[in-house]
Parts: C-alpha cells; sequence; structure tokens
C-alpha cells in the first residue's frame, strides 16, 4: 500500500467517507421512521416500505450488517489515511492522519449523514433499503457469527435477545400521538379522537342531566296538564311516573304520543301501554361501557340511579355522543343561557350549571373530580348552604354569590383572580 500513488489513495479515502456517510444515514434513517406509517404504506404496496419492514422484522440482522460495515469502512479508511500522511510527511504523519480522519469522520461520515436522516427518514430509509438487503446476504455469515455471540453475552447477563419490543400504546400515548398529528387532523377531527378516549375517563354521572332537570310526565297531573306540558316539550323521550322520579313506570317516545294524539286515543292508560320499561343505568358507569350498553341493548335513554336505587338523573345516547363530536346547536343555546359576560370582564353563572361545561366553554380549569355543578363546588367548598353576598376563591378563579333559593346557589359572580387585580389597577382614585 505505500506504494500506490497519493492520489489514488485520496481517491479511495473519499469513497470510503462515502461508504461510511452510507451506513450512518442508514442506521439513523431506518430507526427513525414512524413504524406506523411504514406499516400503512407497506399494506398498500409500497416497495421501499416493504423491503424497509423485512429488513426491520430482525433489527439484530440489521443492525449487524450496519455496523460490520460501518466500522469496515472506517477502520480502512483510517488505514490508508495513516499510509498517505507517512508519505507526505513521514512520522509526523501520524498523528496528522489520527486527528485529521477523527475529523472528517465525525463530520461527513457521522454527524451530517445523521442528522439529514433524522430530519428525513423516509429519504433515506427507502431507498437505502435495496443496497443493505443485498449486503446482508453477503454478510449473513459474519454477521450470524457476531450476533451468536452477542446473543450469548445478553443471556449470559439475564436478558432475552429474540423477546420482541411491544408497540402497543396506552390512552395517554395515544393522546399524545393525536394532539401532535399537526396538519396531518384539522382540529375538529382532532377532538373527535380525543373524545373518543376520554369516554374511558369520563362516566355517566358526568354527563347526565341531573334530577331536578329531568323532565317527565307525572301520571297524577290531569290529562289536561299533561296534553299542556306535551305541547311545551322539546325532548324525544319522557319519563312517566307518579309523583317523584323515583316511581318512574315507563319511558314514552313522542312518536308513540303522537299516534295517540292523531287517532284521538291518549289516555293515562294508553300512555303506559305505548311506554317501554325503564332502563336503569348504575351511578359511575363509565361513557364508553355505557355506548355499547345503549347500543346492544337498542335504547337511548336511561335513568341513573345510586346504590339504593333513587334516580339521580338521565342519560342520553345523545350525551355519549356530545362528548366525541361537541355539542349540538340546541343545548350550545342553552349553555350560553347559562353563562352572561359583563362589561367589566366577569360573568355571571347559574349555579345549576355543569363544571364541565364552563371548562369547556370558558376554557376554565375548576376541578371537576367531585361535585358536578357550580352549586355542588360552592357548597362543598364552604361545606354549607352559602348566604348571598359570600365570596370566595377557588383555585384562579374568585366566586360572588349572586342570589340563592330552596337550599342551593342559584347566581353567582365569577372572575379569574388576574382580572380582578388588573381591573384594581385600572380604578382611578
Amino acid at each position: 500500500m505505500e506504494n500506490l500513488h497519493p492520489g489514488f489513495l485520496v481517491g479511495l479515502l473519499v469513497f470510503l467517507l462515502l461508504c461510511s456517510a452510507f451506513f450512518s444515514s442508514a442506521e439513523t434513517g431506518m430507526l427513525s421512521l414512524n413504524r406506523y406509517r411504514l406499516r400503512h404504506l407497506a399494506k398498500q404496496g409500497h416497495r421501499g416500505a416493504l423491503r424497509t419492514s423485512a429488513l426491520l422484522a430482525r433489527p439484530d440482522r440489521l443492525l449487524g450488517t450496519i455496523l460490520v460495515g460501518n466500522n469496515f469502512v472506517n477502520i480502512l479508511a483510517s488505514s490508508i489515511a495513516t499510509v498517505l500522511a507517512i508519505q507526505l510527511w513521514g512520522e509526523a504523519g501520524i498523528a496528522i492522519a489520527t486527528l485529521g480522519v477523527t475529523l472528517l469522520l465525525l463530520i461527513f461520515g457521522e454527524i451530517t449523514p445523521k442528522t439529514l436522516a433524522a430530519l428525513h427518514p423516509e429519504l433515506i430509509a427507502y431507498p437505502v433499503s435495496r443496497p443493505l438487503a443485498a449486503l446482508q446476504k453477503v454478510l449473513s455469515p459474519v454477521v450470524a457469527l457476531l450476533g451468536w455471540i452477542s446473543n450469548g453475552l445478553l443471556r449470559l447477563s439475564g436478558l432475552d435477545p429474540t423477546r420482541k419490543r411491544s408497540d402497543n400504546l396506552s390512552n395517554e400515548e395515544l393522546r399524545s400521538v393525536v394532539r401532535e398529528a399537526g396538519q396531518g387532523l384539522s382540529l375538529d377531527r382532532r377532538n373527535m379522537l380525543l373524545g373518543v378516549l376520554d369516554l374511558e375517563t369520563i362516566n355517566v354521572d358526568d354527563v347526565m342531566v341531573p334530577r331536578n332537570e329531568v323532565l317527565g310526565i307525572d301520571l297524577e297531573d290531569s290529562l289536561d296538564e299533561i296534553l299542556e306540558q306535551l305541547r311545551q316539550s322539546t325532548h324525544t323521550r319522557l319519563p312517566l311516573f307518579r309523583r317523584d322520579i323515583n316511581q318512574v313506570e315507563g319511558v314514552v317516545h313522542m312518536r308513540h304520543i303522537a299516534g295517540l294524539l292523531s287517532q284521538g286515543r291518549l289516555t293515562k292508560e294508553s300512555l303506559l301501554a305505548a311506554s317501554l320499561e325503564p332502563y336503569f343505568v348504575p351511578e359511575g358507569t363509565p361513557l364508553a361501557t355505557q355506548l355499547l350498553n345503549f347500543q346492544q341493548l337498542k335504547r337511548r335513554f336511561g335513568l341513573v340511579v345510586d346504590e339504593y336505587g333513587d334516580v339521580l338523573g338521565a342519560v342520553t345516547l345523545e350525551d355519549i355522543l356530545e362528548e366525541i363530536v361537541g355539542e349540538f346547536h340546541s343545548r350550545d343555546n342553552q349553555r350560553d343561557n347559562e353563562v352572561t359576560l359583563q362589561a367589566d370582564g366577569t360573568r355571571i353563572i347559574e349555579g345549576a350549571a355543569s363544571i364541565r361545561d364552563l371548562n369547556r366553554l370558558l376554557g376554565w380549569a375548576l376541578p371537576c373530580e367531585g361535585p358536578k355543578t357550580l352549586n355542588g363546588l360552592i357548597t362543598e367548598a364552604l361545606e354549607s348552604i352559602p348566604d348571598c353576598a359570600v365570596c370566595l376563591q377557588i383555585g384562579d378563579y374568585r366566586l360572588e354569590i349572586l342570589s340563592t333559593e330552596d337550599n342551593r346557589v342559584k347566581r353567582v359572580r365569577a372572575w379569574e383572580s388576574s382580572l380582578k387585580l388588573m381591573a384594581d389597577n385600572d380604578t382611578p382614585l
């Protein structure tokens, strides 16, 4: 090698640097690929994705091929650079070659190609999969021998080299994937996917209509009163009960009521005959479970009951679907009526307003692990039924009770602490 022309050695050194860049970029590109996108492209028949998937199916062989090739060209490049440096500078060339080859390999053989591959893994991985597949066949005896030795060392350490890594994602990891989808998904679709994932963490207590707001037909009322209630009702299904919602006897659909009215046969007895048996939902049932129950039982309306069988509220299929697709327009108008923005930036809020709806509507972060309504949250914080003009702070939010009724908070003025401080600073002396 010492008798070779310096120009030939320089050309060979450049070629080896390119080979080193090839192996470095191939390693980073292969390992930086999005595995889910790779599987999707492979199912569609993308040739590069198919070759890459086959290589990644045996990562030990792939890494063995890349490392054998990369180390071979790096060592050979160092040897050639040393010979070339000795020809040009004598014994002092050894130190020059060591420093020079280290810099060249770091810049052109490692950092630059690996950075490029990390930024554009598909651009690198799919084209290099063809030569890598060929090299893997050529170097298979060497790779197999080295793999057998390394696997033996791993087994001595108590590790199983044949155990495959699980690519399964938890719910929280799936949420992160959806949130970071960027322009790949529109905001509406991202929110829908997040809503589906949240069904496991939300239960019927969080979305049900509370008992005092459940509208139904009291069979103890006169027929004229029932007819007037039906004319004003905007609900599709109404529970039938006697005096108290706990004494529910059935659930009737407005379609059946319309049929009875058109035939002039509407009576209390006919209402009961046209109704279905009430469907009860235990409190704390996750929405994902309840959605499946509604589907299997062909139901759309259920009454939520506690451990004693007392009715706590009502939940509908629409309530669950709203957690996925967002509020429907009719419900939006209802929520807007519960919150009124004031000129000073504060808000007048109904005590019966749902905490989850307030957080969603206003972008707040009121605690919603315990009580479900603003009235319940205030009562729990004060540990008593509050009087008017009582003020309190919960987290970053200040609440002023404006009125109470029937042992509950009716209306509240609410604002963020920072808002009130700004208003005080702007007040002239």
